[in-house]
């Protein structure tokens, strides 16, 4: 994956344009006004959100404005490139690797 690159499909304009009411309402002129207090990243400051950050993003802050209890998690774990190839290696071959190496492997 190339730097800076998302890591799913765009959000849609009527996501960015809920997302860009709320940060309105929240008192930020733009993303990147909002960045900082916001935790955006510098993509995410330039209007560029996957599908699914705009989703949990536009969940966040409804529910504060309604006052309910923010939710959790807001924005994907950033993975490392070995992390993303482990990701991809089918289970019995990590599982054989790893019994190589003299570990033991069970079932969850």
């Amino acid at each position: 994956m190339a730097f800076g690159q998302q890591l799913g499909p765009p959000a849609s304009a009527s996501q960015l344009r809920d997302l860009l009411a709320l940060l309105n309402n929240a008192g930020h002129a733009s993303f990147r006004a909002a960045r900082g207090p916001m935790g955006f990243s510098q993509r995410q400051g330039s209007g560029k959100f996957t599908s699914d950050e705009a989703a949990a993003m536009i969940r966040q802050m409804q529910d504060e404005e309604c006052g309910s209890a923010p939710t959790v998690a807001t924005t994907l774990p950033r993975l490392s490139g070995a992390e993303q190839l482990m990701r991809r290696i089918p289970t019995q071959q990590l599982a054989a690797e790893l019994q190589r190496r003299g570990w033991t492997v069970t079932n969850p």
